[in-house]
C-alpha cells in the first residue's frame, strides 16, 4: 500500500514498520505435536503473541534418555495455535515439552501487523530537529578513532585515575573526560596488592591494598625537607604524593569489613589473622589482641569463609564484625569505652550501617532496624537465647570441690552446663524457685536442687552427676560438688519467654579444699 506525505517544504524523514517488532511479548506454550517444522501448540488465555521472525526454543528428552535442544525462528503463521519454523533437523519431539517464544531475531520477512489498517504499523520520525527548515539533522555524530596497535584489555589493580572535574551550580560535567596529555593517574607498589578500598577523610584519601595501606594527598603535594620532615603545598594535582602507613597491615580482600566513626577506622586483615584500627595519627593497631588473639587468628584463617562484614553500631557505639562461611557465623562487637570485645551477637547480617542513632542490618534481602522493640534477642523475626559462660578459677594451683554456684542478677536464668577440670559433670539446678515466707520453709529449701533466693542473690547446691572413679568413695555430704582446679558453668536466658531485660551481674561458688 502507497503512503501519501504532504510536506509544506523539503525535508528528510524515516519510515520504519515497528509496531508489529514492539507488540511481540515473550512467553510460552506447551508442545502438542509436530509433523516436520509444522508444530502445533495449546491455546491458553496467556499464551505469548506469536509472529513471523520470532526466536522459539524447546527441550526434550529422547526415548534414549538424551536430552536435545533446538532452537530457531517462525517462518510463517497457520493459525493462533500452529508455525512453521527453520528449526533444522526435523525434531522427532517426544513428550510435551514448553515451547519458549522470544523475541524477533529475523527481518527478512517483515511481520505482518496486529492492527486493523496496515498504515497504523509504520512509524514516520522526522530527522531534523524541530522540523525547521535547514535545521540541524539527526545523526550519530564524529566517531571517536584511536589506532591500538595491542588493543587487549589491561587490569591495572594497583592505580587510580580520575576524570575531569563536575559542577552542578555552573552545569560543567567533565566526568567522561580523561586527558592523556595530562598526569590524571597514580600507581601504588603492586608488591602490596590490588585496592580493594578507598576512604576520602577531610583532604586525604585513604587506600586500602590487600597488604598495605596508604594515605594520598588531595589539591595539594609534600615536599619533604633535607632533615626528612614534609610540608604540603597547594597545587594543581587532584592526586597528590602517596604516603604509606607504617606496619605491614592490609585488608585482604575483605572490603566489606571496613567501619568507620569519627577519625577511627576498623577493619580487617585475613592474611595475618588480626582486626585493626587506624586512628588520625596515622597508628594502626591490632585490636583483636585484646583478649581475643586466638579467637580471631583461628577464625579469620580458616577455610571456608565466604563473606566478613563490619559495621559500626551508633546506638551502642561499638564496631561489629561477622565473620561468615556457609555453616556458621561468629559475629562479635568492640567496645572503645573498654577496649575490648564485649559480646558474641546472635545475628548475621549481609550488610550493616548506622543513621544519626539507629543501627541497621540488611538480611536475606531486606532491611531491619535495631533495637527498634523491647524484645530482647529478637533479630530477622527470630527470637535467639541469651548465653554467658563463666569459669570459676580461684586459687587456680589447688585441688577444690565446688559446692554452690551462685549469681547476683535478674530471675529466669538458667544453668545449661556445670563442668569441672576434672572432668565432673553438675546436675542441673532447677531455675525456678519458691520464694520462702518464713524461716521455716527456707530451711526446708536448704538442700533442694533448685536456685533459692535471699537478699536479691541466688543460689544453688551443686550436686554431682558423674560416676565415682576407681578407688574413690563419695557417701552422704560428700555427694555435693564437683572436683577440680577450675569449673566451666554456662548460663541461658529464653528470650522468647522472658522478653523482658535480665542483667548478670557475678557469678560466685564456694569451695572447699580437696584432699586427695
Amino acid at each position: 500500500m502507497a503512503a501519501t506525505l504532504e510536506l509544506k517544504f523539503f525535508n528528510s524523514y524515516w519510515l520504519k514498520k515497528i509496531k508489529t517488532v514492539t507488540n511481540v511479548v515473550g512467553g510460552t506454550r506447551v508442545y502438542q505435536s509436530n509433523t516436520g517444522t509444522t508444530f502445533v501448540i495449546s491455546a491458553v488465555a496467556d499464551a505469548a503473541v506469536m509472529n513471523v521472525g520470532q526466536k522459539v526454543s524447546f527441550t526434550y528428552t529422547d526415548g534414549s534418555g538424551v536430552t536435545r535442544s533446538y532452537s530457531g525462528y517462525i517462518v510463517s503463521l497457520i493459525s493462533t495455535t500452529s508455525f512453521v519454523a527453520n528449526i533444522e533437523p526435523n525434531p522427532a519431539v517426544t513428550g510435551t515439552p514448553t515451547i519458549t517464544f522470544g523475541p524477533i531475531i529475523n527481518f527478512d520477512n517483515i511481520p505482518t501487523d496486529y492492527a486493523a489498517s496496515n498504515t497504523d504499523d509504520w512509524y514516520l520520525e522526522e530527522a531534523r530537529i524541530r522540523g525547521g527548515y535547514n535545521n540541524t539533522i539527526t545523526d550519530i555524530g564524529v566517531k571517536a578513532h584511536i589506532v591500538e596497535n595491542n588493543p587487549n584489555n589491561q587490569n591495572r589493580f594497583n592505580s587510580l585515575i580520575y576524570s575531569g572535574v563536575f559542577n552542578s551550580r555552573t552545569g560543567v560535567n567533565q566526568t567522561n573526560e580523561f586527558s592523556v596529555a595530562e598526569d590524571i593517574t597514580r600507581s601504588l607498589d603492586p608488591a602490596h596488592g590490588s585496592i580493594q578500598r578507598l576512604y576520602a577523610e577531610d583532604t586525604n584519601l585513604i587506600i586500602f591494598q590487600e597488604d598495605k595501606v596508604n594515605k594520598a594527598l588531595i589539591d595539594k603535594d609534600a615536599i619533604y625537607t633535607a632533615e626528612g620532615s614534609s610540608i604540603t603545598t597547594s597545587g594543581r594535582l587532584v592526586v597528590g604524593q602517596i604516603v604509606p602507613f607504617a606496619g605491614k597491615y592490609g585488608i585482604a580482600t575483605d572490603p566489606f569489613s571496613f567501619a568507620a566513626y569519627g577519625y577511627r577506622k576498623y577493619f580487617t586483615d585475613r592474611k595475618r589473622g588480626c582486626v585493626l584500627r587506624l586512628s588520625t595519627g596515622g597508628d594502626i593497631v591490632e585490636i583483636s589482641s585484646y583478649g581475643m588473639h586466638d579467637f580471631f587468628r583461628d577464625q579469620l584463617t580458616q577455610d571456608g569463609i565466604t563473606k566478613i562484614v563490619g559495621g559500626w553500631d551508633n546506638h551502642t557505639k561499638n564496631y561489629v564484625l561477622s565473620i561468615q562461611t556457609a555453616l556458621d557465623t561468629k559475629t562479635v562487637s568492640f567496645d572503645e569505652g573498654v577496649q575490648g570485645w564485649t559480646s558474641f551477637l546472635s545475628f548475621r547480617p549481609s550488610f550493616m550501617f548506622s543513621l544519626t542513632s539507629s543501627f541497621f542490618s540488611t538480611h536475606v534481602g531486606k532491611l531491619y532496624q535495631h533495637y527498634g522493640n523491647s524484645s530482647y534477642g529478637y533479630f530477622y523475626n527470630a527470637f535467639t537465647d541469651s548465653t554467658v559462660s563463666v569459669v570459676l578459677n580461684s586459687q587456680p594451683s589447688t585441688m577444690k570441690v565446688f559446692q554452690t554456684v551462685n549469681y547476683e542478677g535478674g530471675n529466669d536464668w538458667i544453668v545449661t552446663s556445670l563442668v569441672a577440670s576434672s572432668g565432673d559433670v553438675a546436675l542441673m539446678p532447677i531455675s525456678k524457685y519458691d520464694q520462702p515466707t518464713n524461716l521455716q520453709q527456707f530451711s526446708n529449701e536448704i538442700f533442694s536442687n533448685r536456685f533459692k533466693r535471699k537478699e536479691n542473690k541466688y543460689f544453688a547446691n551443686i550436686i554431682n552427676n558423674s560416676p565415682a572413679t576407681q578407688g574413690e568413695v563419695v557417701f552422704g555430704p560428700s555427694m555435693t560438688g564437683v572436683k577440680g582446679f577450675f569449673a566451666t558453668i554456662e548460663f541461658s536466658l529464653g528470650n522468647s519467654v522472658v522478653n523482658e531485660k535480665r542483667e548478670l551481674f557475678a557469678v560466685s561458688s564456694d569451695v572447699v579444699e580437696s584432699s586427695y
